[in-house]
């Protein structure tokens, strides 16, 4: 099971920091994605970290302002949020894939999904 936590109320160009903690002990062989949705759309890809924490990759639109690392003694996975926009705002979902390629690109065949936490951006 996943559990999404740290989202909340900040104005544009704050930052905040999105946890995700794991149960289980076979977290450290997963990779991490993390989406978000907005209200009237459809969810999407924010980034991904493999099993190592070695590599990432982002989507364009969060790209140079997120950082997402991973801390696999503690089971949980990060998602620092920097210069925050108000099309930022949206609910943020993490998931766990077999490989980053699954996570990032066949997002509906991830099975194991946080709750969500809701981020809003105040402009």
């Amino acid at each position: 099971q996943l559990q999404a936590s740290g989202g909340g109320l900040v104005q544009a160009g704050g930052s905040l920091r999105l946890s995700c903690a794991a149960s289980g002990r076979t977290f450290s062989t997963y990779a991490m994605g993390w989406f978000r949705q907005a209200p009237g759309k459809e969810r999407e890809f924010v980034g991904a970290i493999d099993w190592s924490g070695g590599n990432t990759y982002y989507a364009d639109s969060v790209k140079d302002r997120f950082t997402i690392s991973r801390d696999n003694a503690k089971n949980t996975v990060y998602l620092q949020m920097n210069s925050l926009k108000p099309e930022d705002t949206a609910v943020y979902y993490c998931a766990a894939g077999s490989s980053m390629l699954v996570v990032i690109t066949r997002p509906h065949a991830l099975d194991v999904w946080g709750q969500g936490t809701l981020v809003t951006v105040s402009s």
